[in-house]
């Protein structure tokens, strides 16, 4: 019998069926310890696959949280809420109440709500009905769903790109 505290101070007394037990454990499993209430193992599974599919670091800022600063070293970028940044990811994906203010050097980017700024994606941006982009606008490949908007400086081919095809021309 283990007994440990629960949330209210009281104590219980659990058989070897809790969930905390070495005994319920399922064979191979990590935690080689009793743990208590809300601690956590020490070791998880690194052979579990993320639940999207995707591999790397992932940043989700949820519906109604403010995010202001820089944003490096993540692979994912998904804006529900509000974010005020500059950031160099690899993919970023605005929600339809989502609104980004700032500098982005993305390879994709695919936006449902609000983009405003410095944005260079390096492969594709993709704005759908929902979406507004608007500012200095740099990018690969471009698609818009009916209904989206775009305004601003807008140019075909990253910054890179662009200074290439100017000291070519000079």
């Amino acid at each position: 019998m283990l007994r440990s505290e629960s949330l209210f101070g009281k104590r219980e007394t659990s058989s070897t069926n809790s969930p905390f037990s070495n005994a319920s454990q399922a064979p191979g499993s990590n935690v080689s310890s009793v743990q208590k209430p809300g601690q956590y193992p020490s070791s998880v599974s690194s052979n579990a696959a993320p639940a999207t599919g995707e591999s790397g670091s992932k940043l989700t800022v949820g519906p109604n949280i403010k995010v202001k600063g820089e944003i490096e070293d993540c692979d994912t970028l998904v804006v529900e809420g509000r974010v005020q940044a500059t950031i160099n990811c690899r993919v970023v994906q605005i929600a339809e109440r989502g609104a980004f203010k700032g500098s982005a050097e993305i390879d994709l980017a695919e936006i449902r709500g609000e983009f405003d700024g410095d944005l260079t994606v390096r492969q594709k941006l993709v704005i759908y009905a929902s979406g507004k982009v608007t500012g200095k606008i740099r990018y690969g490949k471009l698609v818009i769903e009916e209904g989206g908007q775009l305004a601003g400086d807008l140019q075909v081919g990253s910054a890179q790109e662009q200074k290439e095809l100017l000291q070519k021309t000079a």
